[in-house]
């Protein structure tokens, strides 16, 4: 797989409970643990697949007993539903209708999606649910804080 096809955005959200439908059947859904929305762009290296996926496990966003976020969703044992997002590149600079040249096509966000996939799997030791690429989805939440966060790939901090 060539080393310059991503740039990944994610809008991270904790959630009590999520789920995604598909053709009014629900196809995953997950109770405490992570929504990670996550839109793809024809830049940056694949270092930025491994990056993004250790960011996601290790962000202390979950609450310890005492109710502080001290806890990533690896100490909890929680879960991750991962669903793509193209709309994460959009761009209003011009006008009233968002753009989405920046967003990768099919042949390039596809293997990067199955990639994220398999790379947030290893580093979490178990199954992440998804939704299912290019579909018209239904995605339901229930955020917990709320807590949502916005991960850019272009923006390492």
């Amino acid at each position: 797989m060539s080393s310059y096809l991503y740039c990944m955005r994610t809008v991270i959200q904790r959630v009590t409970e999520a789920s995604v439908t598909i053709d009014n059947t629900v196809k995953a859904s997950i109770n405490n643990g992570l929504l990670v929305l996550l839109g793809i762009e024809d830049a940056d290296t694949t270092d930025d697949i491994s990056w993004l996926s250790n960011k996601i496990i290790n962000l202390r966003i979950f609450d310890d007993a005492d109710k502080v976020p001290n806890l990533s969703i690896m100490e909890t044992g929680g879960d991750i539903l991962l669903v793509s997002q193209f709309t994460l590149h959009a761009s209003t600079k011009k006008g009233n209708r968002p753009s989405y040249m920046r967003a990768s096509k099919s042949a390039v966000a596809i293997p990067a999606y199955e990639k994220m996939i398999e790379q947030l799997e290893n580093d979490l030791g178990k199954k992440i649910l998804t939704g299912k690429f290019g579909t018209d989805m239904k995605v339901a939440l229930v955020n917990d804080g709320p807590v949502t966060i916005w991960i850019d790939t272009k923006l390492k901090e």
